[in-house]
């Protein structure tokens, strides 16, 4: 067993070292695999310069809070105090950058696997427009509710960037190639919009009983448990055939 999660490595080698994992495990949708014991890094598949750049401008014309994850560092402005409950999820190792949208010094020399950016729906849909109509050869986004809030109780809407064919599905060909294992060999379990690419090329895939429909009819079999009752990983294996 192992992990492939949206989150960095430092907010998944927590969970990894718990489960007893000796093993590569993939991060960041699977733009960057590391071995979940020594987080040494065995792949990583960051985003150029010119499509961070071309994020930034973006951003600067549809006011959104921006975060980098990079080399294990959550990077964010000002803009991003607001959010940072929220944000480490992915990591909680954070620093900040000023002027992180017009200067290119604080991810010189650094990968960056993904970047993301909270803000309004309109703003977020605005900037995710600009972006495919200019970028889809650079750079790959994802937008959804995020589970953030503002003050007035509100959520704002998140545009998450990653290098361009890299996801979850490339992270678990990455960790069959290593086991030495067919992809239909794969049994993945998923919730979130990210796990669509994973559960799509295994060859068994559950979703959890809340996952969003896009989700549900991406994989075979829909559990009945969820992420309040618990107890999806050993359903998995019973339906599987495994206990």
């Amino acid at each position: 067993m192992t992990l492939c999660t949206g989150r960095m490595f430092t907010g998944t080698q927590p969970l990894a070292l718990e489960l007893g994992l000796d093993a590569p495990v993939a991060c960041v949708d699977g733009s960057h695999v590391a071995h979940a014991r020594t987080g040494t890094a065995l792949a990583c598949a960051g985003l150029t310069a010119e499509a961070i750049a071309l994020f930034c401008e973006v951003l600067r014309r549809h006011d959104a809070a921006p975060f980098a994850l990079s080399d294990e560092l959550l990077f964010h402005d000002d803009d991003g105090h607001a959010h940072l409950d929220y944000m480490r999820l992915w990591s909680r190792r954070t620093t900040v950058v000023r002027d992180m949208l017009v200067s290119d010094a604080w991810h010189r020399g650094r990968s960056v696997p993904a970047m993301l950016a909270l803000g309004t729906e309109e703003r977020i849909r605005a900037a995710a427009e600009a972006l495919g109509g200019r970028a889809q050869s650079l750079l790959q986004t994802i937008v959804f509710e995020s589970q953030s809030e503002y003050d007035d109780g509100t959520r704002p809407w998140a545009v998450l960037v990653r290098a361009a064919g890299i996801d979850k599905g490339t992270g678990i060909e990455w960790l069959a190639r290593h086991y030495g294992i067919s992809l239909d060999e794969v049994i993945t379990v998923g919730d979130w919009l990210n796990d669509v690419p994973m559960l799509e090329r295994a060859g068994l895939s559950f979703a959890m009983a809340q996952a969003p429909e896009d989700v549900k009819r991406a994989a075979d079999v829909v559990l009945d448990s969820d992420h309040e009752t618990g107890g999806a990983i050993a359903e998995v294996a019973r339906r599987a055939g495994l206990l």
